[in-house]
């Protein structure tokens, strides 16, 4: 195998190592959408980028060894295509986080999460579509996040004060506590009562129900937190997917090169044989 065949061999060794933590981001967002996010249909595009990488690279790995021409221009329009889908997924991802924040609240620590600061995106219109919602809402339920919030190490629950001091996750600020603007005071960290009719003017305000099956899980708020969790795990696996997408343009141009370099090692061989049939023709007689 020539000098370009093994510069292509080895390419395609770090193209195979690339793609783990590729299909790795995927099995982490999977994780987290089963146990926390519950937004399970995000994690597939990662999957199968990843998968597509490792499967693209040993077929380039092949037409290195074998010098199987086909199989190398496969590899490299495979390659583009592939490059072409991580950069729309990074640009995707980038785009349908941009918007929301959490909202500092007086004497807490933990913050409060609306879902006007979320609206007017794909992913938001996604999670509050009561198609999808339904789903979300039960799968979170289902995870029990609320059900050991607020309790210490011996099983009581927090007093107002140490509860106030917790750093709440998105979907525990969002679902398991109705929102501060409310007015409701404390009794545990998923039972709040009002005094009177002082609440405010927040419809998620009268969707809380201190019955522990529904909680906030009807609230905007609580969707507001699904997508600031989302938005966190979103920009973290963007932003290795960012380093995963520079690393493989490297490799590509590289290998274009080394590609280029061996069709001209070929014409050279069929030059050079052509030649050597023209100045000695009796040797084919």
């Amino acid at each position: 195998m020539g000098a370009s065949n093994q510069v292509i061999g080895f390419l395609n060794l770090l193209t195979f190592l690339v793609s783990i933590p590729v299909l790795g981001g995927g099995i982490w967002l999977s994780i987290r959408a089963s146990n926390t996010d519950c937004m399970k249909f995000l994690q597939w595009p990662l999957l199968l980028i990843g998968g597509a990488i490792m499967a693209v690279s040993l077929a380039g790995f092949a037409g290195a060894c074998y010098r199987n021409t086909f199989l190398m221009y496969l590899y490299l329009w495979a390659m583009f295509f592939i490059i072409a889908s991580l950069l729309i997924f990074v640009i995707f991802a980038y785009s349908v986080t941009q918007r929301g924040s959490a909202r500092p609240v007086i004497n807490r620590v933990y913050l409060d999460y609306s879902l006007q600061d979320y609206s007017g995106t794909w992913l938001a219109d996604r999670v509050a579509s009561p198609n999808y919602w339904g789903k979300i809402a039960a799968c979170i339920r289902d995870s029990r996040i609320c059900r050991k919030l607020g309790r210490t190490a011996t099983g009581a629950a927090d007093s107002a004060q140490l509860f106030y001091l917790k750093k709440l996750t998105p979907i525990q600020s969002g679902c398991c506590k109705p929102p501060t603007s409310c007015g409701y005071t404390y009794m545990n960290a998923t039972f709040w009562v009002s005094e009177g009719d002082q609440t405010g003017g927040d419809a998620d305000c009268l969707r809380w129900s201190n019955d522990q099956w529904q909680l906030c899980y009807g609230c905007d708020s609580c969707k507001a937190g699904v997508l600031a969790s989302l938005k966190k795990s979103w920009r973290k696996v963007s932003v290795i997917n960012i380093v995963i997408l520079i690393i493989l343009v490297v490799l590509y141009v590289v290998a274009c090169a080394a590609v280029r370099h061996n069709k001209q090692l070929d014409n050279d061989e069929a030059y050079g044989e052509t030649r050597m049939i023209k100045s000695h023709p009796t040797w084919f007689y």
